[in-house]
């Protein structure tokens, strides 16, 4: 063995640096391990911010202590191989890093690898490497599916597959398929409750994502996500849900596209504040600046393109924005886990959803059973609401800058849906609903009026809300061909208009008790 020797008080430390539920997985692990054949595969889950690297560490360090055999560590990203390394040392394991330009003629001297997968691969198929007796081979962020094609230069070996979502990013690759069991760590709820986790404060803003696609992948794709997300609203709503409810938080924005994230970056910039951009594309040296700068900054702002969701750890960030949409549960963990890490003056963090991922997986945090994911993978993908029946059950709620000019009015919102169920309960033609919309449009307008001008004027304010109302409507009845659509929105506009005219004076002293001054 050529692991550094470890002395009692130095495993004393190492002990005490372990919380009482990373002692509690280890032991699980070496059960298993004890008990199990040689080629076991143990999916081992713990919740971002939980200390996977921390445990692994550890039973790297006791397995080579106890086990005449050597360990292998895969990742998935060189900056996770660099930083698993760094953990390892610190727990006394001398190891190798195997990267493309590793010197592999002292591997002899090294009882413990770490490794990317498509580097190992190539040393493994140059047979540059003797892995004959490795007998544990740990995979960080096992749902990935890259490193399955190595299982086989490993089948008399046990094999520990760690993730905070032990669900397959690829739903034709289970996980059941490649693992024996899972174990299951700590809960995020339990790890708040105990002081280890951040609590979370989540603000959502309804967004419709119909117009996006889904690619091969089984995700949203750039180009229909970049087509959204850079459009003027969309950059308009997500500067105003910054600075309502992040406003000088040290702020991580994920999004869908590098044109994306630099659209945001121009759009923060223009409105005064302090931001950076980072994606795949920045060298090593732009890379460290960028995040030293964002690490040191309070109140500072920063744009990616996923390329934060792994191997990245800065307490400091007090809120993450979803500018973006996924369909995986894991993306959306990794996302908001980003913020989920707790300091001395740090107990809670915010989330701003600006890509429906609350309506889909639910709130951060949540009560997740992952043995039943981990077992029937596809009931519960398919179970997951799709963006129409998301989009159906939205309550358009009014800006507030537009809200203002509505504000003698007690009630703006109306519910298409509770009205086309009215109207066929009671035997009725579904047009009745929109002649009573009509009606409610023209109240809110005439009751914040003094003549029909200023009602025409606030009628133009209500776009969204039309636009919102006519889109629940043509799903009511089912109806959504193009020509249909277009005639639909023009006629309500033109009948709103003319009812605001003709009944105007009628309305108002309706509403006031006397009629309107000439």
């Amino acid at each position: 063995m050529s692991v550094s020797p470890v002395s009692e008080i130095e495993q004393q430390k190492i002990a005490k640096d372990l919380y009482s539920y990373q002692k509690k997985a280890i032991d699980k692990v070496f059960k298993r391990f004890d008990d199990a054949p040689d080629d076991y595969h143990l999916l081992y889950q713990l919740p971002t911010g939980g200390g996977k690297t921390v445990i692994f560490s550890e039973l790297v360090r006791q397995y080579l202590k106890n086990h005449n055999k050597k360990v292998v560590v895969l990742t998935h990203r060189i900056e996770l191989c660099k930083q698993t390394s760094n953990m390892l040392t610190e727990f006394n394991v001398t190891n190798k890093v195997v990267d493309s330009k590793a010197n592999l003629d002292d591997q002899k001297e090294y009882s413990c690898y770490v490794a990317m997968v498509e580097t190992l691969n190539n040393r493994l198929q140059e047979d540059r490497l003797d892995i004959s007796d490795v007998g544990l081979v740990i995979i960080d962020e096992a749902h990935y599916n890259s490193f399955t094609k190595l299982f086989k230069y490993f089948e008399k070996s046990f094999i520990l597959g760690v993730t905070a979502t032990p669900l397959s990013s690829n739903k034709d690759l289970p996980m059941k398929g490649n693992y024996n069991e899972l174990i299951t760590g700590e809960t995020i709820e339990s790890l708040i409750e105990n002081e280890f986790l951040a609590r979370a404060e989540t603000y959502s803003y309804n967004v419709g994502l119909t117009t996006l696609e889904v690619g091969s992948n089984g995700d949203y794709t750039v180009k229909s996500s970049e087509d959204l997300y850079t459009n003027t609203d969309m950059l308009k709503k997500l500067v105003y849900a910054y600075e309502t409810h992040s406003k000088g938080k040290k702020t991580l924005i994920f999004n869908n596209g590098i044109n994306t994230s630099l659209h945001v970056y121009d759009a923060f910039r223009s409105a005064g504040y302090t931001i950076a951009h980072l994606d795949n594309t920045a060298s090593k040296k732009q890379r460290q600046q960028i995040l030293q700068w964002f690490k040191e900054t309070p109140n500072a702002i920063l744009t990616s393109v996923s390329i934060l969701t792994t191997g990245f750890d800065e307490p400091t960030v007090e809120s993450i924005i979803l500018n973006r949409a996924t369909k995986s549960l894991a993306l959306y963990y990794q996302m908001v886990g980003r913020g989920s890490r707790i300091l001395k003056d740090k107990s809670m963090f915010s989330i701003i959803d600006l890509g429906n991922n609350l309506h889909r997986f639910g709130p951060w945090g949540a009560d997740i059973n992952w043995q039943k994911i981990f077992s029937s993978p596809n009931y519960y993908l398919d179970s997951i609401i799709n963006d129409e029946d998301i989009e159906s059950n939205f309550r358009y709620e009014m800006p507030e800058a537009i809200r203002a000019e509505f504000s003698k009015s007690e009630d703006v919102y109306f519910d298409v849906k509770q009205a086309y169920i009215d109207s066929v309960n009671n035997g009725e033609s579904s047009k009745v609903l929109l002649e009573r919309s009509i009606e409610h449009h023209a109240k809110i307008c005439i009751e914040n009026s003094e003549d029909v001008y200023d009602a025409l004027a606030l009628m133009k304010l209500l776009e969204d809300d039309i636009n919102h109302r006519l889109d629940r409507y043509t799903k009511c009845i089912s109806n959504s061909t193009f020509n249909f659509v277009k005639w639909l929105h023009q006629d309500y506009r033109q009948r709103l208009r003319t009812y605001l005219r003709k009944n105007f004076d009628e309305v108002f002293e309706a509403i006031h008790g006397f009629p309107p001054e000439d």
